[in-house]
């Protein structure tokens, strides 16, 4: 009789340790016998890239409070304390961007550039070995050696070019010629070209990768020696420079200047943004770069410590001025604002919180003149000239 209780459990255990086989073979590698084996790896698959998404987004967007808060070590004692506690991130932040060491090579080229021809605007040509910096420089009338004016870098964004930001070929008049503004206003303007066009940026930023490089890094470099060459020139005051970039211009901005002292003041124009949220969580409400194709838009290591607050950490104590419009759907424009809370704190807690403007207006993607002029004719002409700390 015993042997038949045994038999019997024996049985009934091998009955569930198939069942439990079945299911795990079915869930963890593929279906039970007669399934769908291709809809089961599909599924598995797309089960761990949700494991790989949920673990991601964690670490990117709710873990970056804690881990922020360990790498930054602020001193707002002084404008002068508050640099040189954040020279540990700025070296961290030229590791991200990593721009090569991009030197001269032949002479600086200069030709009329024709279609600003009423601005006797001049085409530059810089050689760096082999790539080439070039822009476009356009001075006021009235400057000279005894007289020199500022100069405005003027920066395009992805899918624009340089004279854009003069007014030509502006289709739907996003950047309002706020370049030629800027010389009516009294200010010299440079206006760089960078790689157009997001299938181009992504295939260059993937050789980028590769090289351990940014082409924000390089388009940084190019600038830097076209600052070189143009802050020669006697009609323009080298102490007296600021910045002002649109959409992928504004990243230009945000990147270069916590790197370039030589830039003593910058407009952001729609680009500033909840920067964790823009990049790694879908919303309706705005477009989130994890959603499209710009693969261009992701740099090793942005989001260990450099959301767009922190990284004004590394503009402070210069002035900055930051432009969206609640219609640009690149952001939903409260967490915007929450964003620019945030750094604003770094000017307030050293008593300059007049330094940090945003303009926040009814428009899209687009750059707004009368802000921009006026904040940098602020801080550029009617202000002594201030040497970065």
């Amino acid at each position: 009789m015993m042997w038949l209780v045994r038999t019997l459990g024996m049985f009934a255990l091998g009955v569930v340790m198939f069942a439990a086989g079945v299911a795990c073979f079915s869930h963890a590698d593929g279906p039970a016998p007669g399934g769908d084996l291709k809809k089961a790896i599909e599924v598995r698959s797309d089960a761990y890239a949700k494991q790989l998404e949920g673990y991601l987004r964690r670490w990117l967007v709710e873990d970056y409070p804690a881990r922020a808060a360990k790498a930054w070590h602020r001193d707002y004692s002084s404008p002068e304390a508050l640099v040189q506690s954040v020279a540990p991130n700025r070296a961290r932040w030229l590791r991200v961007l990593n721009p090569p060491p991009l030197t001269k090579s032949g002479p600086l080229g200069r030709r009329p550039c024709e279609p600003l021809a009423d601005l006797k605007a001049e085409w530059l040509t810089l050689p760096l070995g082999p790539l080439t910096a070039e822009a476009v420089l356009a001075v006021p009338g009235e400057a000279s050696a005894e007289r020199p004016v500022p100069l405005v870098i003027a920066q395009h964004g992805i899918s624009s070019f340089p004279e854009r930001t003069f007014g030509l070929a502006d289709e739907g008049d996003a950047y309002h010629s706020f370049a030629r503004q800027l010389i009516k206003s009294g200010f010299a303007v440079l206006a760089p070209m960078n790689l157009l066009g997001m299938d181009r940026r992504n295939r260059v930023e993937r050789l980028c990768r590769l090289a351990e490089t940014s082409l924000p890094g390089i388009e940084l470099a190019r600038l830097q020696r076209l600052l070189d060459e143009v802050t020669q020139d006697p009609r323009i005051d080298k102490d007296r420079i600021g910045m002002w970039g649109v959409s992928l211009g504004g990243l230009a901005t945000m990147f270069w200047m916590p790197l370039e002292p030589r830039i003593k003041a910058g407009v952001v124009c729609a680009w500033f943004n909840h920067r964790r949220n823009k990049m790694a969580v879908p919303d309706p409400r705005y477009s989130c770069f994890l959603e499209t194709k710009e693969e261009h838009a992701f740099f090793h290591g942005w989001l260990t410590e450099f959301s767009d607050a922190d990284l004004v950490s590394l503009i402070c104590p210069r002035p900055l001025l930051i432009q969206t419009g609640k219609e640009d759907k690149i952001a939903h424009w409260p967490q915007v604002i929450e964003e620019f809370e945030a750094a604003r704190e770094h000017y307030k807690k050293l008593g300059i919180a007049e330094r940090i403007e945003m303009d926040l207006h009814e428009g899209g993607h687009e750059a707004r003149v009368e802000s921009g002029v006026r904040f940098l004719t602020c801080w550029l002409k009617d202000s002594a000239p201030r040497s970065t700390p």
